[in-house]
């Protein structure tokens, strides 16, 4: 397999970003569709724009997985302060991480998770939070590796679920 080079995103990447963007948003519905949002056709373009919008804040930091050119992979994570909703203090927080499901298996993950908790860590974040679907387990195994812990459960019940 050819190297990995993690590198920060640029305008350029935003397509590529927002077709796994579309992905990660596919892949949390089908995995519970009552609490994840469904992809419409215009997910890919709204994702990519989204994170458009974000490359040049300050506190964010956005890489991307590039093999033989191809962008597989990104990240998407921020510095943020104290947070009293979520009884914490400040942070590093990943919002996403995805990789193409044809480069899975193969440490892109894993390269891109280290490359984006140095680039935290070099901002200044005392400490990396994030959060998982209950059933993406091979996340889980990836962060679990990586030195995280369980800290929260987040609990979803429908409006007009029965007790």
């Amino acid at each position: 397999m050819p190297a990995v080079l993690v590198r920060p995103a640029a305008a350029a990447d935003l397509k590529a970003i927002g077709r796994l963007g579309a992905l990660l948003v596919r892949m949390h519905h089908d995995l519970d569709p009552d609490r994840f949002i469904a992809a419409t056709p215009q997910t890919e373009h709204g994702y990519g724009s989204f994170l458009g919008t974000q490359l040049d804040e300050p506190n964010i930091i956005i890489l991307v997985a590039e093999r033989d050119g191809e962008v597989v992979g990104y990240t998407y994570a921020g510095v943020e302060g104290t947070d009293y909703m979520s009884l914490r203090g400040p942070a590093g927080v990943l919002y996403d991480i995805v990789v193409d499901p044809a480069h899975r298996g193969q440490g892109v993950g894993r390269v891109l998770l280290d490359a984006t908790l140095e680039a935290l860590k070099a901002k200044g974040a005392p400490r990396v939070v994030l959060s998982t679907a209950e059933r993406n387990e091979s996340a889980q195994r990836l962060f679990a590796r990586a030195g995280f812990r369980r800290t929260m459960i987040e609990m979803t019940r429908e409006s007009g679920a029965k007790q």
